[in-house]
């Protein structure tokens, strides 16, 4: 079992930065991709970025390409979420998650994701 707790949110101006980080713990030899996705009010869970175990592969959605930017220590069993240029629709709860297939490919789609942090709110004033 892998616990995932997240850290950093909070409240920032439009155009500020934030760094959310992921520690896991746990049985975290079984992990390997690592995402996050986010949570708006009154909107469905959305994809945000992922990475895989070594780091080399990532992926971003669209709405954050070129303002956040996924990576991960896998010596301190940490993934980190460095936002930056931050829009009032970015305001949502972050939730990290982390995937135990093995498939040797880069995980992106809710359902394959097993563990699942408590999420951090993040919140954006215009």
């Amino acid at each position: 079992q892998v616990q995932l707790v997240e850290s950093g949110g909070g409240l920032v101006q439009a155009g500020g930065s934030l760094r959310l980080s992921c520690a896991a713990s746990g049985r975290t030899f079984n992990i390997d991709t690592m995402g996050w996705f986010r949570q708006a009010p009154g909107k469905e869970r959305e994809f945000v970025a992922a990475i895989s175990w070594s780091g080399t592969r990532t992926s971003d959605a669209d709405s954050v390409k070129g303002r956040f930017t996924i990576s991960r220590d896998n010596a301190k069993n940490t993934m980190y979420l460095q936002m930056s240029s931050l829009k009032p629709e970015d305001t949502a709860v972050y939730y990290c998650a982390a995937d135990h297939h093995r498939w040797g490919r880069l995980v992106v789609a809710e359902p394959d994701f097993g563990s699942w942090g408590q999420g951090t709110q993040v919140t954006v004033s215009s």
